[in-house]
């Protein structure tokens, strides 16, 4: 039954914190900082017992593996793309690993994400990631696996891999089409007028969004934005790297949760990571 996967993501407040340990896919190196040693990230992170992480096939065993019922339930990548780099591949591509949700099913997952990406001037990318979505779909209902897409509009890679174009007009539509798509859930960036982002929730339509956290910022920053894309509706967030290179990921789990779950003041937070 999907509700009983998703019931293990978004537990008794209806929200989800999920952590994305799932950067070694794209072959790029800068995104392995605080991530050397797989098993020791995903042993600290499980400690402060967020909802879920996210993890790829190869390393979602350490997650598993853990001893008791209290675990984060699993978030399993299920796409490889080469899009990150600076300067980008002359040939791009986003590809979904072999058999995806026969692997979630065997690894007990509670979800399966896949991109959607929107690139300048790469159109076949878009439609590489179309296509995985449609193929996903199917094969996810026929097991009650849940579906996260993840519509990232990205800025031109001359400016550095990874970034986030935060121009709503342009993310509205891609969310839009990531829920007509079949969507269960929805993990989108924010806009660069966080103020704003109840559009991406309306336009959802009352399809989960969780919030993906982009690149490393202070804690002010990221709780305080956190708060606001909670008080507008967001129903969760997905965060990496201000976890992962945080200096004290634990913490900062635990803060973050406490505005996830708890409704807590940006102050009340701040305290938990002094």
């Amino acid at each position: 039954m999907k509700l009983a996967r998703l019931n293990r993501l978004f537990g008794t407040s209806g929200n989800c914190f999920d952590v994305a340990i799932d950067h070694g896919m794209f072959n790029e190196r800068t995104f392995l900082g605080g991530i050397e040693n797989m098993q020791a990230a995903v042993d600290i992170v499980a400690d402060a017992a967020p909802d879920a992480i996210q993890l790829p096939p190869g390393t979602a065993p350490l997650l598993q593996a853990r001893a008791g019922k209290s675990r984060p339930a699993l978030v399993l990548r299920t796409d490889i793309a080469n899009v990150y780099g600076t300067p980008l591949p002359s040939v791009l591509f986003s590809e979904v690993i072999d058999k995806p949700v026969e692997q979630a099913v065997r690894l007990d997952a509670a979800c399966v994400v896949v991109n959607l990406l929107s690139l300048q001037n790469e159109p076949e990318v878009y439609r590489q990631c179309i296509r995985n979505i449609n193929a996903l779909k199917h094969v996810c209902d026929l097991v009650s696996m849940p579906l996260m897409v993840e519509p990232l509009v990205m800025q031109n890679n001359d400016k550095g891999g990874y970034m986030v174009d935060g121009d709503l007009d342009k993310i509205l539509p891609l969310v839009r089409q990531a829920v007509e798509l079949g969507a269960d859930i929805v993990k989108a960036d924010p806009c660069t007028d966080v103020s704003q982002y109840h559009k991406v929730i309306e336009i959802a339509q009352s399809v989960p969004v969780l919030v993906r956290g982009g690149g490393k910022v202070s804690d002010k920053e990221i709780l305080t934005r956190t708060k606001e894309l909670m008080s507008q509706g967001a129903r969760g967030i997905v965060y990496g790297r201000n976890v992962i290179h945080h200096a004290n990921p634990a913490v900062m789990t635990s803060a973050l949760m406490a505005v996830v779950h708890h409704n807590a003041s940006v102050e009340d937070a701040l305290a938990m990571v002094a």
